[in-house]
């Protein structure tokens, strides 16, 4: 725990990614099994079990503590974990400190009541950069600035691969990665996970620009919808199951990550970022049979039932983004909200059909595939994507400006016919050309520190609407602005506070914030009647008097029936 501790500080005040690589790799080279492959699951966030909650260690300081005291300096820190570090009461340190390894298996297997008092122990026999190092640890909230992605390519180098081997097993294997490590090093065989039902690496696009527009031309490019669902990946290898969807098990049902005793996976849908979202959405993944590997947009879709369905010759009935967020994250959806919100995928692309890797061929060449899949495969709940056509910039900006006007839409996708399925983010292969964002005049109501490198700012702004001579919260954001900018925000927030709510601080209601956002859903959940998605700061209307900000009536009207 010591050495991890250590790393986790120089990576903590190290600046350059590649000073931040070194620091890793060293590490690995001189860190034992399988302290090291924990240490890599941390940093990638791939701990799939927390130790302790938050309120857990809020709860812990509380009660060794003034929790006066604890308010006044979680709210001058603004971070719990740095706050608990150097506020624990009993301090003695010991060089003798348990491994990084036994801290895990502690934790995976002390009891949910002895959780607290064996944090407890810990965190009196460690120094206050050690704390800080299990407090994010045990949370899963390290905070950096190496990115999964980074990890990954540091592995690559270590063991001289190309980093596309290393993505490939990346969701096959599991922590601590003796037989990945062991095979980088020459040690061992590259592991065997040729049975296993495991995410591939998605494509991604680029935002288009004018320039790409206008060197549009014909018959070299695929026009499809850009969908406002989600991207996922599915994944399967099986023969119809009957009785029940067997599923990928979720290791975070597992609290304390024990072995399930339960059979092997045979199908699975991840998100763009390869977490296994399969326990959400049972309803899709009971219908589907094969030995393919799909990338599709995720959404509710109403005319999804049907034995003689034909998933080319009909339209999806589909539904807005408000409806899928409905089904999202739920570990165990009801019958009911299955029946309500049904999901289907719209199918944009195949990595593997019928058992053969398609990502060597071009984009026309998998198309073809897919279409020949679906003559011979019905299914009720997948669909294959359709293709639209323009001729000239002109026509491309006209069928863009068309689809914007359906709500389930966000946009276009305009993709190379020549391209290999890349993964990672090639550049000139796709594009992603979205709408334009709504955009209302807010006010703000409320700003909070933020995390990590932001904990000194007040960065997190809460703000809202008129209705009569009263404002109503209609969403919060912390984003958009430049850093320059953020210093200005937090100075104006600092001299024009009037109240104090913990870490919150009410503001006078002067400021006008010009708020972006993709699209305004009606919500019960807050007062306002509203929920905004993706709202972001557009501009500071440091000009603008208040009074003269949006109604709430103005945001309503933006809600599509």
């Amino acid at each position: 725990m010591k050495a991890f501790s250590n790393l986790l500080e120089q990576l903590y005040y190290t600046s350059g990614n590649k000073a931040k690589a070194q620091l890793i790799a060293d590490y690995i080279a001189n860190t034992p099994d399988p302290d090291r492959g924990w240490a890599i699951a941390a940093m990638a966030g791939t701990l799939r079990f927390d130790f302790f909650k938050r309120n857990t260690v809020k709860k812990l300081i509380t009660e060794h503590t003034d929790s006066a005291l604890f308010a006044m300096s979680y709210d001058y820190v603004g971070e719990v974990s740095e706050t608990v570090a150097h506020l624990w009461p009993y301090s003695e340190p010991t060089d003798n400190l348990p491994s990084l390894t036994e801290v895990v298996e502690t934790f995976a297997s002390v009891s949910k009541q002895k959780v607290s008092e064996t944090l407890a122990n810990y965190l009196t026999i460690m120094t206050p950069a050690q704390r800080w190092a299990l407090l994010k640890l045990g949370t899963r909230g390290l905070r950096i600035g190496v990115s999964a992605r980074s990890i990954k390519q540091i592995l690559a180098d270590y063991g001289n691969k190309d980093i596309k081997e290393i993505e490939t097993l990346w969701h096959a294997v599991t922590p601590p990665y003796t037989d990945m490590l062991a095979w980088l090093e020459g040690k061992a065989d590259k592991p065997d996970i040729e049975n296993a039902v495991t995410f591939h690496p998605v494509m991604l696009s680029h935002p288009i620009e004018d320039s790409d527009i206008d060197a549009f031309t014909e018959n070299t490019w695929q026009i499809e919808n850009k969908y406002d669902g989600i991207r996922v990946q599915l994944a399967v290898k099986s023969e119809p199951i009957a009785s029940k969807c067997a599923t990928r098990k979720d290791q975070n049902d597992n609290k304390k990550g024990q072995t399930i005793d339960e059979e092997t996976p045979d199908k699975a849908l991840f998100s763009r970022t390869g977490d296994d979202i399969s326990h959400s959405f049972p309803d899709l993944l009971e219908t589907v049979k094969g030995n393919m590997v799909l990338d599709g947009e995720l959404l509710v879709i109403h005319n999804v039932k049907g034995d003689a369905y034909d998933a080319m010759a009909s339209q999806p009935n589909v539904d807005t983004f408000n409806a899928l967020q409905q089904r999202l994250n739920k570990k165990k959806p009801s019958k009911a909200l299955q029946a309500s919100s049904p999901v289907g995928l719209i199918v944009y692309d195949a990595l593997v059909l019928d058992g053969k890797d398609l990502t060597e061929k071009t984009l026309k060449e998998r198309r073809q595939a897919l279409h020949e899949w679906f003559n011979h495969n019905k299914s009720e709940r997948l669909f294959l994507s359709e293709t639209l056509s323009a001729s000239s910039p002109k026509s491309l900006r006209e069928l863009h400006a068309h689809v914007c006007q359906n709500r389930a839409v966000e946009g276009l996708m305009i993709k190379r016919l020549d391209s290999k399925y890349i993964p990672g983010r090639p550049k000139g292969q796709w594009f992603k050309w979205k709408r334009d964002p709504l955009v209302v005049d807010a006010v703000m109501m409320y700003a909070q520190r933020g995390h990590g490198k932001r904990s000194s700012f007040y960065s997190d702004y809460t703000f809202g609407a008129w209705e009569d001579d009263q404002l109503l919260p209609i969403g919060k954001a912390y984003s958009g602005f430049t850093d320059e900018e953020l210093k200005k925000l937090d100075n104006w927030v600092r001299r024009n506070a009037v109240g104090r709510f913990g870490p919150v601080r009410e503001v006078k209601k002067d400021l006008v914030l010009e708020v972006a956002f993709d699209a305004v859903h009606p919500s019960s959940r807050h007062k306002s009647g509203v929920a905004l998605r993706f709202p972001r700061i557009h501009r500071i209307r440091w000009d603008k008097p208040a009074v003269e900000a949006d109604t709430l009536t103005n945001v309503k009207a933006l809600i599509e029936n």
